[in-house]
C-alpha cells in the first residue's frame, strides 16, 4: 500500500512541478515582474536582487521542470526529494507571506493561464509539501525507470529544452498568450464593468475597530452595520483607524482591464486612441531599460506604416523629460502618452514591443525582432 502510495504522489508531484515550470518559463519576464513585487521595499525589502530578477526567474521556474522530470524517472532521488522539499518551502513563504500580509495579490504559481488566490496557493504549497515528506520517508520505493546513461541523458536533454525555451520566449514573445490583451481581445470590452455586462460585482466592506473610552472594549463592525446602526452617534465608541481593513465579502465578476489609461500632455486620449480604425502602439514600459537598436528596427516600420497612412504611439511610464531627450536622440518619429507602468508590462513581454489595434481589437503583437514587413501588412 505505502508503494502504491508514494508511486501516485510521485506522479502528482513530478507532473504537477514539470506543468508549474513550463507554464512560466513560457513567460519568465511575467515570473520576474512578480520577484520584483517581492522584492520591493514595501514588501521583503529586497532591493538588491531587483537587477537580478530575470536570472532568478529563469533558474526557478527552469529547476522546477527539471526537478519533476527527475522524481518521475528516478534520477538522483534523494537530492530531488530533498530539492524538491526546499524548492516547495520557498514557494510556501512566499504564499503564505501574500496571502498573510496582503502584500502581492497573486504569486504567479501557475503565470497568467490559472489565477490563483494567496489563500488559494498557499494551501496547494502545503498539500505540496505534505506530499514530498511522504516522498521523502518512503523514497526507497522509488527505483529508476532507465539505465544511469539513459538517466542523465534525460536530464540533459530536459535542461537544453528548458534553455532554449527560455532564449526563444525572451528574443521573441511567449508561445501562448494568458494576458487580456491577447491577439483577438478588445480592449473597450475588456474595461467594461459588471453593471454594463448585466453581471454581479464583487462587494467590499470596509470593516471598522470601535473602541469604548470608557470601558476599554472593542468591536469590530463593517460599513453596512455601522451606517445600519448609526455607530456614529454613540460618542464613547471611537474608531481605531491604524486597524481599519477592506476585505472582499462577495465575490463577483471584475473587468480584466482596469488600468488602460493614457495620458498625453494632460489630456485623456484612450477612448480616442480606441477608437481608431487602425493604430500602432510601440509600448516601452521603461525607455531607460529599452534597447536602441530595438528602437531602430521599429522606427523603420513605423516610418513605412505611417506612409501608409497608419498612425502611432508610444506608450511608456517614463518621466516625459527622459521621453524626449530619447526620442530625439534615438530618431522617434512618433508621440507619446504616459501610461501606468504594470500595464504596460501585461500588455507585451518586450521593452519595447508593438502592438496593432484596429478599433481596439489586438490584431497583432510582436516583438522588434520579428516586426513584418509593413507594405506587406498593410495592403
Amino acid at each position: 500500500m505505502q508503494n502504491v502510495v508514494t508511486q501516485l504522489f510521485r506522479v502528482l508531484v513530478g507532473g504537477l512541478f514539470i506543468f508549474s515550470g513550463l507554464i512560466k518559463l513560457n513567460d519568465p519576464m511575467g515570473m520576474a515582474f512578480k520577484l520584483e513585487d517581492y522584492f520591493a521595499p514595501d514588501v521583503l525589502n529586497l532591493t538588491f536582487l531587483t537587477p537580478f530578477a530575470l536570472s532568478i526567474a529563469l533558474f526557478i521556474v527552469i529547476a522546477e521542470v527539471l526537478l519533476g522530470v527527475a522524481l518521475l524517472i528516478g534520477w538522483k532521488t534523494k537530492i530531488t526529494v530533498l530539492s524538491l522539499m526546499g524548492l516547495i518551502v520557498f514557494f510556501t513563504f512566499l504564499t503564505f507571506y501574500s496571502a498573510y500580509f496582503n502584500k502581492v495579490t497573486d504569486c504567479g504559481c501557475f503565470g497568467d493561464a490559472i489565477p490563483l488566490t494567496p489563500w488559494q496557493s498557499f494551501s496547494k504549497d502545503v498539500i505540496l509539501l505534505v506530499l514530498i515528506l511522504w516522498i521523502w520517508r518512503f523514497q526507497h520505493f522509488i527505483r529508476p525507470v532507465f539505465a544511469p546513461g539513459l538517466q542523465n541523458l534525460s536530464v540533459v536533454v530536459a535542461l537544453v529544452l528548458c534553455g532554449w525555451m527560455g532564449w526563444h520566449v525572451l528574443r521573441h514573445l511567449p508561445f501562448k498568450d494568458f494576458r487580456p490583451y491577447a491577439i483577438g481581445k478588445n480592449i473597450a470590452d475588456g474595461m467594461k464593468p459588471a453593471e454594463e455586462l448585466g453581471l454581479e460585482p464583487p462587494k467590499y466592506l470596509t470593516f471598522y475597530t470601535l473602541v469604548n473610552q470608557e470601558t476599554g472594549k472593542e468591536e469590530v463592525v463593517d460599513s453596512d452595520a455601522y451606517v445600519k446602526d448609526r455607530w456614529w452617534e454613540k460618542p464613547e465608541w471611537q474608531i481605531d483607524g491604524e486597524r481599519t481593513f477592506t476585505k472582499l465579502v462577495r465575490k463577483g465578476y471584475e473587468p480584466p482591464i482596469h488600468d488602460f489609461d493614457l495620458i498625453q500632455e494632460g489630456e485623456d486620449i484612450t477612448e480616442m486612441v480606441l477608437e481608431l480604425e487602425r493604430v500602432i502602439l510601440v509600448v516601452a514600459y521603461d525607455l531607460r531599460k529599452s534597447n536602441a537598436r530595438l528602437h531602430a528596427k521599429v522606427n523603420s516600420f513605423v516610418n513605412e506604416a505611417e506612409a501608409l497612412g497608419v498612425q502611432t504611439y508610444g506608450l511608456t511610464s517614463t518621466d516625459p523629460v527622459i521621453i524626449e531627450e530619447l526620442r530625439h536622440e534615438w530618431q522617434m518619429p512618433y508621440p507619446f502618452a504616459v501610461a501606468d507602468q504594470t500595464t504596460l508590462k501585461t500588455i507585451i513581454r518586450a521593452n519595447p514591443g508593438v502592438v496593432l489595434l484596429e478599433k481596439g481589437t489586438v490584431v497583432g503583437k510582436w516583438n522588434p525582432r520579428d516586426l513584418p514587413e509593413a507594405g506587406s501588412l498593410f495592403k
